[in-house]
This record gives structure tokens, sequence and C-alpha cells, in this order.
């Protein structure tokens, strides 16, 4: 049986081009719009990789342009030179400062080396580990630390200024001394920092250095005041130099709160130490 020429012949490329089915102008837009996105995402890239160029050792800025140097290196003009870290300092894995720091019990020195703190004896290492300090019973003099010499009758103070020890109870600075406080009779050490360091028992006061007794009238009491006589009248009697006189209370008065002085009653007014009707 004879075959279909159309059908055995072989047929050329022109041929199959013109059987395969028709693009549809949906898959042509989209396969031109994805080579033109890519192009739009590669050549500001492009461009901007040609226009500012980044040196070895270096990234991109993750925000605005421009690019910085990688943790370990450090810019030198246009270029990223590696971070040298001396002797005795350690690598910060910072992209800003030095980009090192001393180890502890070091200092930095003019900016490029680490130097060992002296420690002078009587002192101890800082805890920043950057200088030294005195020991207490030490105090700091240039690049020393001396011992502290206490006088007799003394003992450290934890002051940060002023004298460096303070005096025993009962004893006194004296220049570079303590000498014992000279406590009169009837008298007491009352530790007062400043002004008399004794005071007068109860029943005397002071009196050019010394504690005499409160001599106390007739008709009076102990009055234990930092002012004035030491005592005090009693109730209706009124003080008169040393002494406590009775208090002769006109009529149509009374005797006032302190029970030392009268005053007129109500609607009464005093005139020549009587008490008049007030009209």
């Amino acid at each position: 049986m004879d075959r279909d020429p159309q059908l055995t012949e072989p047929r050329g490329p022109h041929e199959i081009a013109a059987c395969a089915p028709a693009q549809t102008p949906t898959v042509m837009a989209l396969f031109f719009g994805s080579i033109l996105a890519i192009l739009l995402f590669v050549l500001p890239a492009f461009a901007q990789t040609e226009g500012h160029s980044i040196p070895q050792n270096a990234s991109a800025n993750s925000y605005g342009d421009g690019w910085e140097c990688n943790i370990g290196f450090r810019v030198n003009e246009n270029t990223c030179v590696a971070v040298v870290v001396p002797q005795n300092a350690y690598n910060t894995n910072r992209t800003y400062g030095s980009g090192w720091e001393c180890l502890h019990g070091f200092r930095k020195t003019d900016e490029a080396a680490c130097v060992a703190v002296e420690v002078p004896d009587g002192g101890f290492l800082d805890p920043s580990g950057e200088r030294w300090r005195c020991l207490r019973g030490y105090i700091k003099v240039d690049d020393t630390c001396q011992e502290i010499v206490l006088p007799a009758n003394a003992y450290l103070a934890d002051a940060s200024y002023g004298s460096m020890w303070t005096c025993e109870r009962g004893f006194e600075a004296t220049g570079d001394q303590c000498t014992a406080i000279a406590v009169p009779a009837n008298a007491f050490l009352n530790g007062s920092a400043y002004g008399q360091p004794w005071t007068c028992e109860r029943g005397f006061f002071e009196r050019e250095g010394q504690c005499e007794a409160v001599a106390i009238p007739a008709n009076a009491y102990f009055y234990d005041a930092s002012y004035g006589s030491g005592w005090k009248c009693d109730r209706g009697y009124a003080a008169s130099a040393e002494t406590c006189e009775f208090i002769n209370i006109p009529e149509n008065a009374h005797l006032d709160r302190s029970g030392n002085r009268w005053e007129c009653n109500k609607n009464f007014q005093k005139s020549k130490g009587q008490c008049v009707l007030n009209n």
C-alpha cells in the first residue's frame, strides 16, 4: 500500500516551527518582564560597585552608601589594614576604637604599647587593672606608699581627708602627739569633737576650768539648764539675788503659769502693785 509522501518525508526546521503552537501575548510579557527586573536589580549594583569600589577586608554598609572595614581591620586612606595588637593586649573584636585593649595589670602608653603597672610596697592593684592604690595604714607619696606613723594613744582614722589618725578617748591631738585630757573633779568626758571635751556633773557648774557645786537657796530646787544660776524657786516664790522670797499676792490676783509671778484676774488691771477694776 502506498504511503502518503507528506507522512513519510521528514520536515525541515522551518516547517517544524510553523507547526509549533503560537506563543501567547501573556507568556511573552511575563518573559520579558522577568528579564527587565533582573536588569534593574543588577545594573545599579554594578554601577555602585564601579563608582564606589569596596577595598579588600571591607563590607558595604548595611544602610546608606559607602563601606566599612571588617572586624580586626581599620581604615588607612582608602584601604583596610589589619589591627596590630601589641604585646600584653587582646583584640576587642570591635569595628570602632583602637581595636585592642591592655590585659589586666597593664596600661596603655603612647597609644601603641602596654606596660606593666608597677605596684609599690604597701600598695595593691586597683580593680580596674590600670592603676594602684595604697593599703590601709599607708599613704601615697609620689610613686610610693609610705607607712603612717601612729603616735601613742592613737588609732587609724578611716577618712579620705584630714588627719590619718585619731586620738583614743581621753586624749586630744597636740601637734603630732596625743596628750591626756585634764578632766577636773566632778566632771566627765563628753566625747565632743569640738569645744570643751568635758562636762560638769549634775549639780555642778563650770567656772574658770573647774566644776563648782550649785548653791541652792531655801525654797528652791536644782534646775538643770545650760544657762542661768542652776536653780529655780519653788512655786509661790520669786528669785531675788541669791535667795527665793515669798510672793505676796494682792487681792483680785493669782499666780501665773510659771508660779513665780502674779497677774490680775479678768476685768482687773495692775496699778501700783495692786489689781484695780478695769472700768
